[in-house]
């Protein structure tokens, strides 16, 4: 008999139906008559309560083997549940135990863990409820990534993770290389002679796929990247990762305004899409780590977002009723601290900001006509501050040249992103989305740390 999914018997299980499960045993209860027995597999933050009756052959060895952390295999009759909690359960037939866990040393007993101590055992903490609810949100929120740009035509395009070009311009590269870093072979000034490295010149791992996410959109129209990227910030924070996910769509024909529409219409689907598939496990957010976490999700799917200029911005912070960390003038980059006083205080719901000065803003986007601003915008939502960053791009050659030459860059290297003005130029536009900031944002869990499956942070590369 093929074993089921226990989301699926919990959601459609019928009393007196055969069914086969497996899983990992989260409690034991041994009572006089019986025993009960919680099994998870994973699909569902809830257990399937298995009856355990003495008829069973071995019964009191089987007990002996079956402690938390125990992998088994149970076949029986689905029974309505006459306890409170749960609407059926599942009357044991057969048991057959695959690998047992030593209580006196399976570090996941039951009692509540640190999520401190949970990281120190990243091989196991996904078998927690909290873990497990994160990674069925984060899938469920990567399928509705790309069901949201496939229903709409976008092309996914898989975009280097090796890369010679720093599409941001910080520097904050992780680099690739053969060479022996013992016996390093050195130019006659004694640089690295990265010509005689794998590529025959430096190469990192990038830190965006929006570059060549352009070179694709000016073929495609419409393109989207979703892939790991990398950044060598030495941050320990709740909110940094080296290694992480973005979600970079780029469209052809499309300008600051469309840009925005799509921004939003784009946040309210992920939001949607998760609650419908994971209810569940979002009540749970909503109940153990924080209490507004489905009123944001109804606020993001129901509000529409409001939308003002970086210079109004500037004002709305210049006559704050609060003194900030970081003072504002105009000029200067917007704080996370200033973001969120502006979406929760000023809006009190998630906002767009747009056209910010051309000096803190990367050489790829937009000059506006004052000369002075960029066409580009930033949705800052309550709680996490900025989560969408995009622009629209330049796509005049001239200007284009200025730009990347203002900023000390040469324009020799990014030759490529140039010829792409010269032969067949359109307006065009894109933003990127940290995918585990998104996930953060809708769990409401305090570190970042806690939405991947295993966290890459400095001095932090295990599991």
């Amino acid at each position: 008999m093929t074993h089921q999914r226990i989301l699926h018997l919990l959601r459609h299980g019928q009393a007196n139906a055969e069914v086969t499960i497996q899983g990992w045993v989260r409690t034991k209860r041994e009572l006089k008559d019986f025993s009960f027995v919680e099994v998870n597999d994973g699909s569902a933050l809830a257990n399937l309560q298995v009856i355990l009756e003495p008829t069973l052959p071995d019964y009191s060895n089987l007990l002996s083997r079956l402690n938390t952390g125990a992998s088994l295999q149970v076949s029986g009759i689905l029974v309505l549940s006459p306890g409170q909690g749960q609407r059926i359960e599942l009357k044991a037939q057969q048991v057959e135990v695959f690998g047992e866990a030593d209580p006196a040393t399976y570090p996941l007993q039951k009692k509540r863990h640190s999520f401190e101590f949970l990281r120190t055992i990243g091989h196991l903490r996904a078998r927690t409820n909290t873990l497990g609810a994160v990674m069925r949100v984060r899938n469920a929120c990567a399928a509705a990534i790309h069901q949201f740009f496939q229903e709409r035509g976008f092309l996914w395009v898989h975009t280097p993770i090796i890369t010679a070009s720093d599409c941001e311009g910080a520097g904050e590269l992780f680099s690739v290389t053969t060479l022996d870093l013992h016996k390093i072979p050195r130019n006659p000034d004694q640089s690295v002679d990265f010509k005689q490295d794998f590529f025959g010149k430096q190469a990192y791992l990038t830190v965006s796929g929006q570059l060549e996410a352009e070179i694709m959109a000016l073929a495609f129209q419409n393109v989207y990247t979703f892939g790991p990227t990398f950044r060598a910030e030495n941050s320990n924070t709740s909110r940094h990762l080296a290694e992480f996910w973005m979600v970079e769509p780029e469209m052809a024909f499309c300008d600051l305004e469309g840009d925005q529409n799509l921004a939003e219409e784009f946040l309210k689907y992920l939001f949607k899409s998760v609650l419908a598939a994971c209810p569940e496990d979002m009540e749970f957010f909503n109940q153990r780590i924080d209490n507004t976490v489905l009123a944001t999700a109804d606020q993001i799917i129901h509000q529409e977002f409001a939308r003002i200029t970086y210079t109004e911005a500037i004002q709305l912070l210049e006559k704050a009723p609060k003194s900030f960390e970081y003072p504002v003038a105009w000029g200067v980059d917007l704080q996370s601290e200033h973001e969120r006083y502006l979406a929760e205080e000023v809006f009190k719901r998630p906002m767009i900001v747009t056209d910010y000065p051309a000096e803190i803003k990367a050489f790829y986007m937009r000059l506006n006509d004052d000369q002075k601003t960029v066409a580009a915008m930033d949705i800052l939502v309550p709680k996490i501050g900025e989560i969408i960053g995009g622009s629209q791009r330049e796509e005049r050659w001239e200007i284009l040249e200025k730009r990347i030459q203002a900023q000390g860059m040469n324009p020799e290297d990014l030759w490529w992103y140039l010829d792409l003005r010269r032969f067949g130029t359109v307006p065009h536009a894109g933003f990127g989305l940290g995918f585990e900031r998104i996930v953060q944002f809708m769990t409401g869990m305090a570190n970042i740390r806690d939405v991947i499956p295993f966290p890459r942070t400095p001095l932090n590369a295990e599991f």
